[in-house]
């Protein structure tokens, strides 16, 4: 079988280098060079990337060799529907090792056309470290790197206006692009580099943040022999995602011009503020994970799509994203609909097997951080306690106590004073001191909580009830007795698609 390159491919086009992107890796190869295949192709944005490896060691090489090409192969539930699709992306021009190519690297700031930076260079890369010196080659910092580049742009067009780049992080933190800048302005201080260059890049440049959600697995070891049966031609960097993307950029219109992606029909969002957003995500798809595994787990399935499959767990799952968490959300109520019925094709992907014992790792943090304010504004809006994340984090301790499910082990997986605890507290065999234990943790919820009014009293029910009857047998009392749990005809179709 040929190998894929330009050649072999009969590619002919190619498009004005106007991005480097930092990282070279499948996520922004699935993500943001699909993007931008698609705008090439759908709204005429005519661009080319330039990579730039962020590490010594990495893959360009293995991009090279494919003149940038390569497969993004596309799974899930796209309205229901079942999708399996194959695309052949070609912006990537030529990729740059600055450790080995750096005056290759710095010459990527001459050109006049450049205009766009993105990176996802892991959490980690966004970070200062002061033994990074200006004459580097390269600074060994993904912010000082980006600093070198910005400083011979500079240089190099004479500080004028309309040279400056649009920089934007797509490494999984929050207000990404606030601590990407911090990191800049820190480097601009520690090498001297002048307030002409700092009023220049304050005022020329824009570093925005984002939030960016599409699960990419990689590499299909699993069927890449029959993804190489289809296209005919070998490829090694063949990438596979979920067809679910969300980009949000927090950044003014004027920038959502220049980045069409609204004209190729791409789910991308310019907005002024992307905490809604952040917090959207964390609510309606981390939340509901988060208590939906260990009540699973505990009812006897395995893999997060049995559970939209399952009548009593599917009605659960409803209870905590529609009746709960979304109601904590501030945003238009049609725009968190649409995206908690994105989530449940995300949950019920046919291509993914996604095992319920890999979320629970580190239970209670996520519970506080994904769950525990919606428990908390729930109670304040509605004025009771929400009982499916109740019973959630009741299932959580259940699961903490350990013991067998069946034939199989149970073992969480949490830090080992937390394990201690549950362990202490479960000898006494009595649930109500269970209960107050776990909610009085402060090291592990940075507050007594067995102060949230009537929260003490409804875990204690709720552990008695999964110890006497079971996990299963507690979820089907627990959501008949809830008189807004109402699932039509249409929110019924959502756990049942093939």
């Amino acid at each position: 079988m040929e190998r894929l390159n330009r050649k072999s491919a009969n590619i002919t086009t190619s498009y004005p280098e106007r991005i480097i992107q930092f990282g070279e890796g499948n996520f922004l190869r699935a993500f943001i060079d699909w993007m931008v295949y698609n705008m090439n192709k759908k709204a005429g944005f005519n661009s080319s990337v330039v990579v730039v490896q962020p590490l010594p060691n990495g893959m360009i090489e293995m991009l090279n060799e494919q003149d940038g090409l390569y497969h993004v192969n596309l799974q899930g539930l796209d309205k229901g529907k079942s999708v399996n699709s194959i695309e052949l992306i070609d912006v990537i021009s030529r990729s740059l090792n600055p450790y080995t190519m750096f005056q290759k690297y710095m010459k990527l700031a001459e050109s006049p056309e450049m205009r766009f930076v993105f990176s996802n260079t892991t959490e980690a890369g966004i970070a200062f470290d002061e033994s990074c010196k200006a004459d580097d080659a390269p600074a060994s910092s993904y912010p000082g790197k980006l600093t070198q580049l910005l400083f011979h742009r500079y240089k190099t067009f004479n500080g004028a206006s309309d040279k400056g780049l649009l920089i934007f992080p797509c490494e999984l933190i929050f207000h990404n692009g606030t601590e990407l800048k911090k990191c800049i302005n820190q480097y601009i201080e520690l090498w001297n580099l002048g307030e002409d260059f700092q009023n220049w890049f304050q005022t020329a440049c824009g570093v925005y943040s984002t939030l960016v959600d599409r699960i990419v697995p990689g590499y299909p070891r699993d069927t890449i022999n029959s993804i190489l049966e289809k296209i005919q031609i070998e490829d090694r960097l063949v990438v596979q995602a979920e067809i679910f993307h969300l980009l949000v950029i927090e950044a003014p219109e004027s920038v959502a011009a220049e980045f069409p992606a609204d004209k190729a029909g791409l789910n991308v969002l310019f907005v002024p503020d992307e905490k809604p957003y952040h917090e959207r995500k964390v609510t309606l798809l981390n939340g509901p994970h988060t208590v939906l595994a260990p009540v699973a787990y505990l009812s006897g399935l395995n893999i997060v799509r049995e559970c939209l499959k399952d009548e009593v767990i599917s009605k659960y799952l409803h209870q905590v994203m529609y009746n709960e968490l979304l109601e904590t959300l501030d945003l238009p109520k049609a725009e968190l609909n649409k995206f908690a019925s994105d989530v449940l094709d995300r949950f019920n992907n046919p291509f993914v097997k996604h095992f319920v014992t890999s979320i629970m790792l580190n239970s209670f943090p996520k519970f506080k951080t994904r769950d525990l304010p919606g428990l908390k504004l729930y109670l304040e809006r509605a004025g009771e306690l929400p009982s499916g994340l109740v019973l959630g984090l009741a299932a959580i301790i259940t699961y903490y106590k350990g013991g067998k499910r069946g034939k199989d082990e149970i073992v969480p997986n949490d830090d080992s004073v937390i394990l201690e605890l549950l362990t202490k507290l479960w000898a006494s065999k009595d649930v109500e001191v269970v209960a107050k234990g776990v909610l009085g943790a402060e090291y592990i919820w940075d507050e007594d909580l067995n102060l949230i009014p009537g929260l003490t009293k409804k875990l204690t029910s709720y552990l008695r009830q999964i110890q006497d009857n079971g996990m299963k047998e507690t979820v089907q009392t627990v959501i008949s007795k809830l008189s807004n749990v109402s699932i039509n005809k249409k929110d019924s179709n959502l756990y049942q698609t093939a």
